[in-house]
């Protein structure tokens, strides 16, 4: 199975002064951190895309372009690219970019996205949520594996034999995955077209989304693809160390992120006791030491079948050192542990 580690950009914000955390120095010290990650054996990547104050990454493809030249084996990974705002043909010409630099790492999360900021911005009409990423995901996936393109669809105005460089490792194709939330017809979608999925498992129990991914293997199994290129991923919050006090002080780290977006979603404030639940053995936060964090991977590995674990780790923006520290301890003893 392989192993990785995901991030949002988290930029916190100082109480005092009312003004978040200074963009330049989070997008640096990012890049400290994935040399790290590349250094102690991680298998993956996975940089978000945000358009909000409170994250500092509003392109992965730039900052994962960027840690395509100081990396040399870890797979760089968009987590996700919010592709109902984004254009197909642009995606595919950035990613391939990152894929030459990197000598084939680079590799595509596509998802309707959970934050809708993207929309206005770009100008979308969020009443096409639906079919905005249902056209541009079948206009993407003509792109990776065509080079010349013809395609027509409703949202967007027609291609007519045009071609998209430069071309990608692997004769012009990337890996592309659907990350999903739990929509069974997102599922559905990923499985009909052969497509791996990345499920992000972020609160409740881990075990409630096991029909979900059941359902994903008999849907791709029942559309004839090959049972032996399944890829089932998932991606959950993540904090490694083997200090008590560090792990109880990620929990304000964490509430003051949930807090933020809640007051947006009508959420209640997060509590401690909510925290402790996640933290528990059936629940959703991969959080703790480096041996329990590992027993837990193992066990969603063995309930789902995983191949893919996405560690998601810089929630609340924690400090940097901790942060180098928490992948230390993931690369060099949850990994091993798992592996």
């Amino acid at each position: 199975m392989e192993l990785g580690i995901g991030m949002f950009g988290d930029v916190a914000l100082d109480t005092k002064t009312g003004k978040y955390r200074d963009a330049s120095v989070k997008l640096n010290e990012i890049l400290e951190q994935v040399k790290l990650m590349d250094q102690t054996g991680l298998d993956v990547f996975a940089m978000g895309e945000h358009h909000r104050a409170d994250y500092a990454v509003s392109s992965p493809e730039i900052l994962l372009a960027a840690a395509a030249s100081i990396t040399d084996n870890i797979k760089l990974a968009s987590g996700v690219t919010v592709l109902s705002s984004s254009e197909p043909v642009k995606v595919y010409e950035d990613f391939s970019m990152i894929d030459l630099i990197s000598k084939g790492r680079a590799e595509i999360f596509v998802g309707r996205g959970s934050f809708i900021e993207s929309f206005p911005l770009y100008g979308y009409d969020l009443s096409d949520y639906n079919q905005l990423f249902e056209e541009k995901l079948d206009l993407l996936l003509k792109i990776n594996n065509e080079e010349n393109v013809s395609w027509s669809g409703i949202l967007r105005r027609p291609m007519e034999n045009q071609t998209v460089y430069p071309r990608a490792f692997n004769n012009g194709v990337l890996p592309i995955w659907v990350a999903v939330g739990g929509t069974p017809e997102s599922v559905l979608r990923a499985a009909k077209l052969g497509l791996p999925l990345i499920v992000a498992i972020i609160g409740g129990m881990p075990r409630q989304f096991k029909n979900l991914i059941e359902f994903y293997k008999q849907e791709y199994l029942r559309a004839g693809h090959d049972e032996s290129k399944m890829q089932i991923a998932i991606h959950s919050h993540t904090f490694v160390s083997d200090d008590q006090k560090d792990i109880d002080q990620y929990f304000f780290n964490y509430k003051s992120q949930m807090d933020r977006i809640g007051r947006t979603r009508g959420w209640a404030p997060y509590t401690k006791e909510q925290y402790e639940g996640g933290r528990s053995k059936d629940g959703a936060l991969f959080i703790g030491t480096a041996n329990e964090v590992a027993d837990k991977i193992n066990e969603m590995k063995e309930l789902f079948g995983l191949t893919r674990f996405i560690g998601h780790m810089d929630v609340g923006d924690p400090a940097h050192d901790v942060m180098m520290n928490s992948i230390q301890l993931f690369g060099e003893k949850v990994a091993p542990i798992v592996r």
